[in-house]
């Protein structure tokens, strides 16, 4: 039997070494790769969980503060429900806000004069729709009790119209007997307290008699100057105008609920 040469031997050893080597090498890449996946998916975890955490804090912080706004809401509400009286009068007089004010006033948005609190319209309506307005806002069309109540109208008109035919309906009518002038509260008007204007009434029927009826409904105003006050006049009562509401002052001790 023939023997291998020497350096035949020694090459398949060092083959044999080199593969020893070759498979180690590999082993330890696939462990390191294992490893940082192993990092990696434990990283993506941690990172899962503090998310998961942070939006059932937040799920939570979330609840806590819906229920707080309710509570403030129920708080509020209670809060406006005890002060609502104070928005029903607005003071006009000055003073401590204590119960037996001596003081008379006005809502918002009617003036004062003479006891009385006066609404002005900005709207245009027939005479029974403007009246069911002013009862509505708790008076009624104007009644002229006397020359003074008719100076200060009268003056006031003058501000607040924009052209002659911007006048304003008031609580004086003859509609149930043709002539018999009387104010929306049933009393017949004050013969020494008439303030018609030149030959009004003249209860005009129309141009080509388009209104049979006639004009039972009493107007007032003028632009320019007057003569003794005199700006009554007969109108159509369908005929859109603006109102002069009227009604009562207010007592100050309604502040109370202010304190």
């Amino acid at each position: 039997m023939m023997s291998r040469p020497q350096s035949f031997i020694e090459g398949e050893a060092a083959d044999s070494h080199h593969a020893k080597s070759n498979r180690g090498s590999k082993v330890t890449t696939e462990r390191v790769a294992l490893v940082v996946l192993c990092i990696l998916l434990a990283a993506a975890l941690i990172v899962i969980y503090r998310l998961s955490f942070d939006k059932i804090r937040t799920n939570k912080e979330l609840e806590n503060l819906k229920h707080h706004k309710m509570k403030c809401e129920s708080n509020l509400t209670e809060t406006l429900s005890k002060i609502k009286p104070c928005n029903t009068v607005q003071p006009t007089c000055p003073g401590p806000k204590v119960i037996n004010d001596p003081c008379y006033k006005c809502e918002e948005g009617w003036e004062q004069h003479g006891g009385k609190c006066y609404y002005f319209s900005i709207s245009n309506s027939s005479w029974k729709q403007s009246r069911d307005e002013c009862r509505a806002k708790g008076g009624d069309l104007v009644k002229i009790d006397s020359r003074e109540e008719q100076t200060f109208l009268e003056r006031r008109l003058r501000d607040v119209m924009t052209e002659a035919e911007d006048k304003f309906w008031i609580g004086l009518t003859d509609s149930a007997v043709e002539g018999r002038w009387v104010w929306v509260d049933g009393s017949p008007l004050d013969q020494s307290l008439k303030f018609w204007s030149g030959n009004e009434p003249d209860n005009w029927k129309g141009r080509n008699g388009e209104y049979p009826d006639g004009e039972d409904c009493a107007k007032m105003g003028e632009k320019g100057s007057t003569d003794d006050l005199k700006c009554w006049f007969d109108a159509f009562c369908s005929k859109p105008h603006r109102s002069i509401c009227e009604k009562a002052e207010v007592k100050g001790q309604f502040k109370k609920v202010c304190d």
